[in-house]
C-alpha cells in the first residue's frame, strides 16, 4: 500500500509562513512547525509527508525522520480521536503511574499503543510530562494535562471524553 501526500497551496502557504521566521539558509529550523501543520491537516505524519517536508525545507529526508521519531508528539500512524499518554517515568511510577496505565488499557480493552475498537482512544506510554508532583499524570491529545489520575479519575475522564466524542 503506497501512500501519497500532496502539498496543497494552503499548506505550502503555512509552511512558507513558518520558514519565513528564520534566515533563508536556516529554513530547516521550521521542520517541527511544518510537521505539526501536516499532523493537524491529516491527523498524523506519514512517511510521504515527511519526504515532502524534507524537499520543501531542503533537508535530507533522514533529518526529518529523526525529528518525527524523536518526539512523541508526532503520530506516525493514524490514531484514535483521543491520544492518551500516561507518564511512566520514575516519579510517576513511585506514585502508581504503571497501575494507572494498566487500568486505562484494561478499561478500554487495548494493549499498550493500541486503539480502542470504537476508534476513540489510543493509549501510549510517555516519558516525563513535567508534572511529577501531580503524579500519576496523563496527557490528552498532547494538549490537556490531567493530574492525580486515580482509577476513579481515569474512569471519569474516559466517560467524559466518550460523551463529548461527537461534539468536536
Amino acid at each position: 500500500m503506497s501512500e501519497e501526500f500532496v502539498l496543497s497551496v494552503a499548506t505550502e502557504a503555512l509552511f512558507a509562513r513558518e520558514a519565513a521566521k528564520y534566515p533563508a539558509e536556516q529554513k530547516a529550523s521550521a521542520v517541527m512547525a511544518c510537521l505539526a501543520i501536516v499532523q493537524n491537516q491529516i491527523g498524523y505524519v506519514s512517511r510521504a509527508s515527511e519526504d515532502v517536508v524534507a524537499v520543501y525545507l531542503g533537508m535530507p529526508p533522514i533529518a526529518v525522520y529523526e525529528v518525527t521519531t524523536f518526539y512523541n508528539m508526532y503520530n506516525q500512524r493514524p490514531l484514535g480521536k483521543y491520544k492518551l499518554n500516561v507518564c511512566t517515568n520514575l516519579p510517576c511510577q513511585l506514585r502508581n503511574g504503571q497501575q494507572a496505565l494498566n487500568h486505562l488499557c484494561e478499561k478500554l480493552g487495548v494493549e499498550l499503543g493500541g486503539t480502542s475498537a470504537d476508534g476513540l482512544f489510543t493509549v501510549q506510554q510517555s516519558e516525563c510530562l513535567g508534572a511529577c508532583a501531580d503524579a500519576p499524570v496523563l496527557l490528552v491529545n498532547d494538549r490537556q494535562m490531567c493530574s492525580f489520575m486515580s482509577h476513579q479519575r481515569i474512569d471519569e475522564l474516559v466517560d467524559t471524553l466518550k460523551a463529548h466524542a461527537g461534539e468536536n
